[in-house]
């Protein structure tokens, strides 16, 4: 079982979590036409092995969204951070 600490929540199993894709593909813009940029950003994925960036949002918890940087080889989480800064 994949267990992520949720820096709000401490450490809950994977199941509380929704995946959310590859954190370190460049989104378009929402108001983007460019078909070709939205097709590479949905589909076109290298899927190397070893350590990724992925997005998280703790829905059965604090709800917040997630970096996770895991490896995929492993499954070993080397840092859970907030997705966003903090408001000051």
């Amino acid at each position: 079982m994949l267990r992520i600490e949720c820096p709000c929540c401490g450490v809950r199993d994977h199941d509380e979590f929704r995946y959310a894709g590859d954190a370190s593909v460049a989104r378009p813009a929402y108001d983007d036409p460019d078909f070709e940029a939205w097709y590479r950003y949905v589909f076109v994925r290298e899927n190397a092995p070893g350590p990724h960036r992925e997005y998280w949002q703790h829905v059965l918890g604090c709800r917040q969204w997630l970096v996770v940087e895991r490896d995929t080889l492993s499954h070993a989480i080397s840092s859970v951070a907030f997705a966003r800064k903090s408001p000051a």
